[in-house]
Parts: structure tokens; sequence; C-alpha cells
């Protein structure tokens, strides 16, 4: 193993230890961003003016009436921007637009002393508007053209001849739709300027570095003149990735402008009508099989709904493209990308960052071709498999393919499947209106960001003179557990007890320069930077070990705070890092961490963007009725890869969690634009949780059983671990694909089963009115879908 996998004796990783902050989190201590609003003093708040158009040219706005609403202190407007007016990272997002792009655009923003001043006092502002033509779904932008950003192929061998030779050739259209983050908090800053001018920004971001340059350019200053802290966030899941920029902007400018603090925090209706979602994706495919079952080619045209600016859509678009193949090797392949413009909200980073988009859709094919070719769909999967020495469409080796065979056969094996499966055609002949069906479903997903800058991190770790240990690093806690990695990193890396370290509050002033906390990369890259840095006061600590007690520095180990030697001799780490001092020994350090390996060309769409893959399966078994389609998943088992886990029970949560994320994406959270040509046209009518469904206890599996892949350290990542923030959502295809199994119950074999996404009880119920009376499925020609609308 190398010195960045090796774990050393007695490590604090690999311990299942709580969250940091649970007991803070269960007594209601730990404070989020819009907590310390109550801390601070002559707050005034920030309220949005939103126009109900979705497309919009701004001819005037007045603010005189709102001025004199009691307790407004001050409108602002794109007149009021010392800087630069956008907070968009590619210049497309002006922070007080000119024209409106999507029903609900702020146009301008109340400051008030209460919330409710600044609500009155946005009511009261006048915005005068000149109604422009609208694109509210994708298919409207594809007829209309409507497309942003620069559309992108990955393509190997020759697709046009391999499946003009396929044995079994198919084609299809899938509409799928995006997802609310619905984080806990909402999008939130509070923001103040020093007696120097130093504005200080409190956010609820995952991009603290990135805040700090938006807030920056917006007020015509310099990044070291803005300090950006993020303390903790309730959620975040991508939407707060980029989306917070603008939000902080305001709340900085307000404060610049004023003198006084400013507090920005979204309601959840403005959240929910105001930030971007997942992307929704059209595909369009043709698959070619051979006549056993093999894949030989895969033509496709994805288009992502990007919304009204192109935020992170390219990169989405990317990684889409890039996990169409999922964990199937086909030899032949043309995958293009494109991003319509609609009226909609600027749709962003979501969990999985399109690669669940791109897996959905491989996912699909084979769900619905698996009846056609007479094959029993886990057969048809494990068929395709990729093997050692294969490489994804863009180029890169697909390392450990042996580990999907592997979770798969185990997941079968402690999953019982062959017996279930006789268990449910027992059940289901038996029974006319209830069904069941069972799913297996793989996930191949790369870990590191599609962007090779990005893959890089800092740390500051300090050891004070009573053996205390503090750390600083570049990554945000949003409750996935990564501070509770770094805690057990840094004590590992030490040799210290956990309760040793502690963790502060992520800030730019501190860290400067970090990528964001997401691609599943938090603990790798802020993981390698805490154990570079704590190995080098390690080191440090250890000539001065090894000069008192008379031996080879290579001699001392420092084991659970007691530095030693192999024939007993040992100092205290109280009493070492008192004597370093002493000694003048600098007991501080800069860590630094890159990934190394990677290599992208976006042009080409080749090359080798990931560090590594994280490898899983779930198997899933559902119960349907076919008087609602409503539906209830009655047990699910996962087999998951995490390498040689930094914190188990971390990693538990973050399967389970994520698995029900995906889960809620796939069969239930539903978000529905009006289409009509009223007034209305435009607006988000799911705003809410009385009519955007989430999943809750009711939606649980009954029976849930996850399992981490043993023997499966990774080499080149710290301590020998893996991601696992975003693979776990993807395992959620196998409820979905159970669903499919279960209503195709209801019709005559062999049948293909069409299953919307989201499989919503209604979707279900369609679905199974479609199976009863569906004629006997024919395969089709395949046309050339590159290059059409």
């Amino acid at each position: 193993m190398s010195a960045l996998s090796e774990r050393p004796e007695s490590p604090s990783i690999g311990i299942a230890r709580p969250h940091e902050a649970a007991a803070a989190h269960v007594r209601g201590t730990a404070l989020y961003t819009d907590d310390l609003v109550a801390r601070t003093k002559d707050v005034l708040h920030a309220y949005p003016v939103q126009v109900t158009e979705a497309h919009a040219k701004v001819l005037a706005i007045r603010t005189e009436a709102a001025e004199a609403v009691p307790g407004v202190v001050r409108v602002l407007t794109a007149a009021d921007v010392p800087g630069v007016n956008d907070s968009g990272v590619h210049h497309d997002e002006p922070l007080f637009p000119s024209e409106v792009m999507f029903f609900g655009h702020a146009v301008a923003w109340v400051l008030g002393e209460t919330l409710e001043a600044a609500r009155l006092g946005a009511a009261a502002v006048e915005v005068d508007t000149e109604a422009l033509p609208s694109l509210v779904t994708v298919g409207e932008a594809i007829a209309a053209g409507s497309f942003q950003g620069e559309p992108r192929v990955v393509a190997r061998g020759d697709v046009d001849p391999a499946m003009a030779s396929s044995a079994h050739v198919f084609r299809g259209e899938f509409d799928f739709a995006g997802q609310e983050h619905f984080y806990l908090e909402t999008q939130c800053a509070l923001a103040h300027v020093d007696e120097s001018d130093q504005v200080f920004v409190q956010s609820s971001t995952q991009h603290p570095s990135e805040t700090q340059d938006i807030v920056a350019h917006v007020l015509g200053k310099h990044s070291h003149e803005v300090t950006v802290q993020s303390l903790r966030m309730g959620g975040g899941f991508g939407g707060k990735e980029w989306q917070p920029h603008g939000y902080a902007a305001v709340a900085a400018l307000g404060a610049t402008l004023t003198g006084r603090p400013v507090r920005l925090r979204l309601t959840r209706t403005q959240d929910m009508t105001m930030t971007g979602k997942r992307h929704g994706f059209h595909a369009e495919w043709s698959v070619g099989f051979d006549a056993d079952g093999k894949l030989r080619a895969l033509d496709v045209v994805l288009t992502a709904d990007g919304g009204w600016s192109l935020d992170l859509s390219e990169p989405v678009l990317a990684r889409a493209l890039c996990h169409v193949d999922n964990a199937y090797w086909i030899p032949h392949v043309r995958a293009l990308g494109r991003i319509a413009k609609t009226n909609k909200t600027s749709q962003t980073a979501f969990r999985g960052f399109g690669g669940p988009q791109g897996m959905l859709v491989i996912e699909d094919i084979l769900g619905r071709c698996a009846p056609l070719l007479g094959i029993d769909p886990t057969e048809l999967r494990r068929r395709n498999f990729y093997s050692e020495g294969q490489e994804t469409p863009y180029g890169m080796p697909v390392r450990h393919p042996e580990r999907i065979h592997r979770i798969w056969q185990q997941l079968l094996d402690s999953g019982d499947a062959e017996q279930r499966q006789a268990e449910i055609a027992a059940y289901n002949a038996k029974h006319a209106h209830s069904k069941r069906g069972l799913a297996i479903t793989p996930v191949k997903f790369g870990i590191s960001f599609n962007l090779t800058a990005f893959n890089q991190a800092g740390a500051l770790v300090h050891v004070y003179k009573d053996g205390s240990v503090l750390i600083n690093h570049g990554g945000t806690e949003m409750g996935q557990g990564l501070h509770t990695k770094m805690l057990q990193v840094a004590a590992t890396a030490l040799g210290v007890p956990p309760e040793k370290v502690r963790l502060a509050p992520t800030r730019t002033d501190k860290v400067p320069n970090t990528s964001a906390t997401a691609a599943s990369s938090g603990a790798d890259l802020n993981g390698g930077a805490v154990k570079n840095a704590c190995e080098q006061i390690r080191d440090r600590l250890l000539a001065v070990a090894a000069g008192k007690l008379g031996v080879p520095e290579s001699d001392v180990r420092i084991v659970r705070g007691v530095a030693r030697t192999p024939s007993g001799e040992e100092i205290g780490w109280d009493e070492l890092v008192h004597a370093a001092y002493f000694d003048r020994v600098h007991l501080s350090a800069a860590g630094y961490y890159r990934t190394e390996g990677l290599s992208w060309d976006s042009a080409t769409m080749s090359g080798t963007p990931f560090k590594y893959f994280a490898y899983g399966a779930a198997l899933a078994e559902v119960e349907i009725d076919d008087f609602t389609g409503a539906y209830r998943t009655r047990r699910v088992d996962i087999v998951h890869d995490v390498g040689d886990s930094l914190s188990p029970l971390i990693d538990i949560g973050q399967i389970e969690g994520g698995f029900v994320q995906g889960m809620g994406w796939l069969t239930l959270e539903d978000l529905r634009w009006d289409e009509s040509g009223r007034p209305s046209r435009g607006r988000l009518a799911t705003q809410a949780a009385s009519t955007y469904k989430l999943p809750s206890l009711s939606e649980m599996p009954e029976v849930f059983n996850v399992t981490l892949l043993t023997d499966a350290a990774e080499e080149g990542a710290v301590y020998g671990s893996k991601a696992v923030g975003e693979p776990p959502l993807m395992l959620a295809f196998a409820v979905r694909e159970a669903l499919r199994q279960a209503v195709a119950a209801f019709g005559e074999p062999g049948h293909s089963v069409d299953l919307a996404s989201p499989a919503t009880p209604e979707a279900v119920f369609w679905a199974i009115d479609r199976a009863v009376t569906a004629a006997p499925a024919v395969e089709a020609q395949v046309p050339d879908l590159v290059g059409q609308p």
C-alpha cells in the first residue's frame, strides 16, 4: 500500500463513531447561519421583489411607495451595485436583472427593520414589464432550437454498422423529471462590515471560496477584503454549491450600503420557486444486442433542461454522458449531449451531478428490453458487466470490475433472491389485484471532479502547548459527517485519541482557494490535506521524542497519545508537545493534497477524469395495488463498496440516506410547472411540502439491510477508503425496476413495460392499465438520432 493508503497501528479511523455534532443536534444547541441573527445587533432583513411572469422585459422599477412603508430602510436595485451586477460564474446571471427569465425571478430586494416590514415593502415596489414569449418544457426548447453551452459527444467504435448487424434492435424515448433539493435549511446569509471595511459573510454554502469570489466582484473588492464562513448547513445536496453566491452578495451589498448587518433567508416557497433543481432530461435512444443478449451498440441523444442560465449544466451533462454505460460494456457508443434553455429556474448540481440521469437511461433500456429478448433482467444485466481490461466509452480503464461481480453474487445469496422469486411468483398467481416484483441493479460511479483543477484541497492544523489540536480544512459540513471523518483522520495521523481534536468552522481566511464540497470528494481531498498537515507536525514531534528518549527517529511511534520505542521507553503526548514548544519546534502546519493520475479533454470528452469507481448493488422487493397504483417497498438489501471505511457508522448512514433520496426522485417527487397559456404559465405548482411529495418514514423499506463490501481497500486514496456521498443514490434504481416487474405481472409474459419517472402511484396505475391491455411489442428499426432535434 502507498503511504496515503496505509493504515498505522491502532488507528482512529475505521471505528464506528457518531456524528461529531450529533449530541448538539439532539439538544438543539447546534447553530446554523440563521441562528446567528439573534446574536447580532441591529440586523436588517432582506426580502425579494419577485415578478410573476415566465419571461418579460423590465421596463421600470418604482420604489417610492416601498420606501414610504414604516420600517423599510432601503430598496436595492441594479443602480446600487458598485462592481459587477452578476452572481454567476459564467456572467450570465444578473443579480438585478433587466429581463425576467422565470416565474418568480427577483428584480430587487427590500431591506427592513423587521422581516414583515421588508415583506410589505417588497409588495409595494411597482415593476412595469413587457411580456415576452416563453419556453417552459424541454420539448418546446428543442422545437425552438433553444440551447445553451456547447454540445458534447462521447463516442467509441462504429455505431451505425454495429447497429445494422445487431440481432435485436430497439428504440425509444424517455422523459424523466428533476428533483427539488428540499434541504431542511433554506438559502441563507448574514453579512456585516467591520471598522476596516472588511466584509464578513456567514453563508449556508458548499463553496465558500466561490461565494467569496462572487461577493467580491459584486462589491468591486478584492478577495482578501471578503471573508466567508460556512458554520454548518442543514443539508445541501448540491443546491448550495453555486446558488448561494447571489444571496450572499445581496446581503453583503446591503451591509456595505447601510453599515448594518443584513440577513437574507428565503422562505420555503421562495426557495423552491427561486432556486435550481436536479436537471430533468429527455432521451432518444437506439440499442442493439447480439443473439445472446450482449450489448453491441448504443446511440443516444441526451437533452438536459438547463433552465434560464448555464450554471453547472455543462459539467452535469458531461457526467451524464460519462455514466450512460453504468456498469456495462458497450463496444460501440455514440452519446450526444446538449442543454436546453428554458424559462425555469436555473437547474444546478444535485447529488450524483448528472450521473444518475445518464445511468437511468441505460437501466431503463435494459428494463424495457429484457422481456423482448426473453431474458431475465437480472441475467441480462449480469451478462453485460464490465470485465478486466475493458475501458469506458471515454477511454478510462475500469479498475476492479470483479468487485461488481462479487457484490452482485453476494447480494443474490444474502438476499435469498432465488427463493424469493419463487415466493413472489406464487403470490402473484394467487392475487389478481396486487402483485409483487423483485429487481437488482448495479452502480459504477466515478469519483473526482470532472474539471481536473478542482481536485485539490488545503488544511491548517494547530497543536497547542497543552496538547490539544485544532483543525481547519476546506470542506463544509452539511450533515454528511465530513467533519467526523476529518477528526478521525487527524487523530490517526497524529497518533492521538479523537478527543484531543477539535474542528473549526470552514473559513476562507484560514484555508483559501478551496473547491466545493461536492462530487463525493470531500473526504478524499480534505482527508489528504489534513493527513499531510498532521504528518508534518508528527514528523517534527518524532524528532523531539527521539532526542528525549535517546533513540533514532525511526524507532519512535506515536500511538494512542504516547510516543514509545520498541524497548518500552515512552513519553506522553502532552509532555512531548510541551517539550517541543520549549525546543522552539513549529506546532502548526498547512497541508495540501492534489489527486494524482487525472487527465481530461473536455473537447474530445476523453481521458481519465476519475480517481476510481465506487461500486454497489441493491436488491429491492415491492408490492403494488392495481386499484390505486399505490405500492410499498417490502425489503431492500444493499452491498456497497466504500473501500476500507474511514467511519462505518457515517458511511452506512450515507448509504441509507442516499438510497432513500434516490427512491424519492424515482418514485415520488414530481415537479410540475404550469405549461398552459394562462398568466400563471411557468409557475412552479409544487412549491411546498403540501404539494411536493417527499419520502418519509412511511416510504422506508420495511426491511432494510446495508452491508459494506469487505476486502476492498482502495490503493491511492486516504487510508484506503472510498467516497460514499453520491453513489448510493443510484442504488434506488432497484426500486423502480422492481415496480416495473410488478407492473409486468398484471399483463402477459414478454410485455415491455414503459414506466414513467417519477413512478408515482398515478404513473404506476396507468402503467398497469397499459400492461393489461397491451399488444405484443415488436422490435423496431433504428434511425440515426444524432443531430436530430
